[in-house]
């Protein structure tokens, strides 16, 4: 015999809040992609540069982070090394050196200007400077 039961959550289903003026309580807070079809979210995220979990690594380490700035840059750098043809290239940025798989869009490695010194590239067909 088969268990043909039901089982629900142990969470209980809380409703929104209404306020005094008949609103729920998210309401006045537009969401950031409000009114933009969820193929063309679903494009943009898929566009955007991953990092390997070896670069994470490596950003950790040497204390390197990126601002929203500095990855809009990274996408307009790897989408132009798309465009003429490279596989894998060296991203130069500020005081940072980026290796990347642009036919991935994955950030495979990255260094600071301590970590460059007296360090030879290989495995690279391409070098952006932004």
């Amino acid at each position: 015999m088969s268990d043909n039961r039901l089982y629900l959550s142990q969470q209980p289903f809380i409703p929104a809040q209404r306020t005094a003026a008949g609103q729920s309580s998210g309401a006045g807070k537009k969401p950031v992609n409000a009114g933009v079809p969820f193929d063309q979210l679903l494009q943009q995220e898929l566009n955007q540069v991953k990092f390997s979990q070896h670069a994470l690594q490596r950003m950790n380490s040497r204390n390197i982070n990126l601002s929203e700035a500095d990855l809009s840059k990274l996408n307009n750098a790897v989408e132009k090394a798309g465009q003429k043809g490279a596989r894998e290239s060296l991203i130069l940025m500020n005081d940072l050196a980026l290796v990347v798989s642009v036919k991935n869009k994955t950030v495979i490695t990255a260094m600071d200007g301590a970590s460059m010194k007296d360090n030879v590239f290989t495995n690279i067909d391409s070098a952006v400077i932004i």
